[in-house]
């Protein structure tokens, strides 16, 4: 931001700080914890018993990119639904293949298998989709089933750290745990090594790339809520808590900062810090694997990082996607010349050890608002 639009909201901000108790309760806000719950049902929601509105409300706690939630439910019938994938939440810059939307609709997918198992269905899936921007892309069958010892405290805990981790290599009963949730498509790398160091190198160059890049940087711009209001409303995005900006920092950001000072210069030198810094925490990366790139294998990938994920808060481990070095073609580049062509990496996480385990805070739409007749 220019200097005069700074001094106005320094000044606001210190004006503020001075002559109201609005800091702390800023501070500590949870609007997951405020908004979202299971024990409701819409309305509007008459095709929805309480059991299909629990199994989706828990898919739909899946991980996708600016957490954009790009998937949305057909229900033909009370156990016939088609999983799709909904254009009006593609990110075309940053995923213009469509690439990583297929994954968060496969970690959807085995959220909601999980949770079916649990309630006492066993799933049928079928890839229906024939290309990644297919607006159909999963056909599925429940049928009634013995319930399932399924926990799915897993699902509703589950969250992307991105800072405080402990420098310790992962244990390898810990990693073969990893190995085996992902059918063996995992490789570690440990923090020191080359390929660590290319995987540090690769993400903090490609971070600048796309920084530098003002169609991405728009992008990204449109999935900011840092207003509680706006977060409220769309309940998507990122939003302060999900970029983990607290503190003093975070109320600030709360109540001055707006979508347009995300194309600042200022901020894009603050994300280029603070993935520096990121890089040089944590045991190192874990790179997840597929068979190829069709959209039956995206989706099964998005299965395995799932699975993997949920066993990860058990474990004390933290994982960050760091997804910039797949999406720029120069990171592509470098990390197909650095590593086998067999190798098809779909998923470059930063783990690591964690001494406290943070609570989930970001955002899902409620179910009705995805579910389609």
């Amino acid at each position: 931001m220019n200097r005069r639009r700074f001094l106005k909201k320094s000044v606001a901000a210190t004006t503020v700080i001075m002559g109201s108790g609005l800091m702390l309760s800023s501070c500590k806000k949870n609007l997951r914890s405020e908004l979202m719950g299971i024990d409701r049902l819409s309305d509007k929601s008459d095709q929805m018993d309480h059991d299909v509105y629990k199994i989706l409300y828990y898919a739909s706690l899946a991980p996708s990119g600016h957490n954009s939630q790009p998937w949305f439910v057909k229900i033909i019938s009370k156990t016939q639904w088609i999983v799709g994938a909904d254009a009006d939440r593609r990110l075309s810059q940053v995923d213009g293949s469509n690439r990583e939307a297929m994954l968060s609709l496969g970690a959807f997918i085995e959220n909601l298998v999980q949770a079916a198992n649990a309630f006492g269905y066993a799933v049928e899936t079928k890839v229906i989709a024939k290309d990644r921007f297919a607006a159909d892309v999963v056909k599925i069958n429940l049928l009634k089933s013995k319930v399932l010892e399924i926990p799915l405290q897993r699902i509703l805990t589950r969250r992307t750290v991105k800072s405080h981790f402990q420098s310790k290599e992962l244990r390898l009963s810990d990693v073969n745990d990893f190995f085996q949730s992902v059918d063996g498509h995992l490789f570690y790398f440990p923090t020191g090594t080359d390929h660590a160091k290319l995987m540090d190198k690769e993400a903090v160059d490609n971070y600048i790339i796309q920084s530098n890049n003002i169609n991405a940087m728009e992008e990204l711009a449109f999935w900011i809520r840092f207003k509680d209001d706006d977060a409220k409303k769309f309940r998507d995005g990122l939003t302060v808590d999900g970029m983990e900006i607290t503190g003093l920092a975070g109320w600030y950001v709360r109540n001055f900062m707006d979508n347009k000072d995300v194309m600042t210069q200022s901020f894009s030198d603050k994300g280029i810090e603070k993935t520096k810094e990121q890089v040089k925490e944590g045991a190192g990366w874990l790179v997840i694997t597929s068979d190829g790139n069709t959209v039956k294998d995206l989706i099964e990938t998005g299965r395995r990082f799932q699975r993997m994920a949920l066993t990860a808060r058990e474990k004390m481990i933290g994982i960050h996607p760091m997804t910039q070095a797949l999406e720029e073609k120069q990171g592509q580049k470098n990390i197909t010349e650095n590593h086998e062509a067999s190798m098809i990496p779909q998923f470059m996480l930063r783990v690591g050890y964690l001494d406290k385990y943070p609570d989930p805070v970001s955002l899902r739409r409620p179910v009705e608002w995805f579910v389609r007749s």
